[in-house]
């Protein structure tokens, strides 16, 4: 797939998820397969843009190209200068946000509540576009309940003022993440529009990333909750889009380097306090997908320390790969 100037390839990219898809996470999921990650929103009030937390976020050092920003907001002028902001800053694409359902984002008329307000979504989009250089990208869901899907409207506008790349998620904001995604809607919107079209929803497995590509008809897949504590599901699609053959689950050993390699990467960048209490929601997903990581997801959880918490995570998955635990 192609973004302006960058090929993304494999087309299979993070999806920017606030409080997950920090430093850290993004550069991990980049080595293990991710073609692209787009960073956590950044609010498009700049009165905001100099906390700890947005610095943060907007710490793109050494971190391989292209460097895509995510920004939330509601204001056309507003998100176009926290467009050029971002770009000051590193960012070699710009995304906006017009997906996010949570309460707090859409309670200030941000992230999929913009989806009912198409003229409102027709001067950001030409704002942000005119504002910068580097290629602007859109990120929406079907429509803003299941009465009032209009996705292929936005994609229309999004496509006549310059959007380079459009990311569709296949609910809408008023199912949040219950139920199951549909990609009839990204279907009808691929065949709609030139620009390429990013599949999302419900991607976490090889062959479901493969039966999505070819039911849409879609360039790339965007995947979110599919990564969490399995960020290597990134090299697992692009291997079976590539060759239609299945990776083996990575060993315990491997899960391990990998795990143990995240946790430092997170002290590093925000300090042992903070970084220990982040690690925690990243080992819960790690430990999710076999019955005896319960007891391990609990001891894990009350490591005050970063030695505490990494010897307890190489403890256990020495134990694992002994064999010596058995599941509950």
């Amino acid at each position: 797939m192609q973004i302006g100037p960058y090929r993304i390839d494999p087309p299979v990219v993070l999806a920017p998820m606030a409080g997950v898809t920090d430093k850290p996470f993004r550069l991990l999921c980049k080595r293990l397969g991710a073609g692209l990650a787009v960073s956590e929103m950044t609010n498009a009030d700049p009165r905001l843009w100099h906390t700890r937390k947005s610095l943060q976020r907007m710490d793109h050092a050494g971190e391989p190209e292209p460097v895509s920003v995510q920004i939330a907001g509601y204001d056309p002028a507003m998100l176009a200068e926290a467009a050029r902001f971002n770009v000051a800053n590193g960012a070699q694409l710009i995304d906006i946000n017009m997906g996010c359902p949570a309460k707090k984002v859409c309670n200030v008329w941000s992230g999929s509540a913009l989806l009912q307000d198409e003229p409102l979504v027709a001067r950001i989009v030409k704002a942000v576009v005119d504002a910068v250089e580097v290629p602007v990208t859109l990120k929406i869901r079907t429509g803003w309940d299941r009465q009032n899907k209009n996705a292929l409207n936005i994609a229309r506008i999004a496509e006549d003022s310059g959007i380079a790349a459009l990311a569709v998620h296949g609910r809408t904001r008023a199912d949040k993440y219950e139920g199951e995604a549909e990609y009839d809607t990204i279907t009808a919107v691929k065949a709609a529009v030139r620009i390429p079209v990013l599949a999302n929803g419900d991607v976490n497995t090889p062959q479901h990333a493969r039966h999505v590509l070819d039911v849409t008809g879609a360039d790339a897949l965007m995947i979110g909750r599919g990564a969490q504590g399995r960020p290597w599901i990134f090299r697992e699609i692009a291997h079976y889009l590539a060759t239609g053959e299945l990776l083996p689950a990575p060993q315990p050993a491997e899960v391990a380097q990998i795990l143990i390699g995240h946790l430092e990467q997170l002290y590093a960048f925000y300090g042992e306090l903070q970084g220990v209490r982040i690690a925690r929601k990243h080992l819960g997903w790690y430990a999710r997908d076999r019955p005896e990581n319960a007891a391990f997801r609990q001891v894990v959880n009350r490591a005050e320390s970063a030695e505490a918490q990494l010897r307890l995570t190489r403890d256990y998955f020495a134990a694992l790969a002994a064999g010596e635990l058995l599941a509950a």
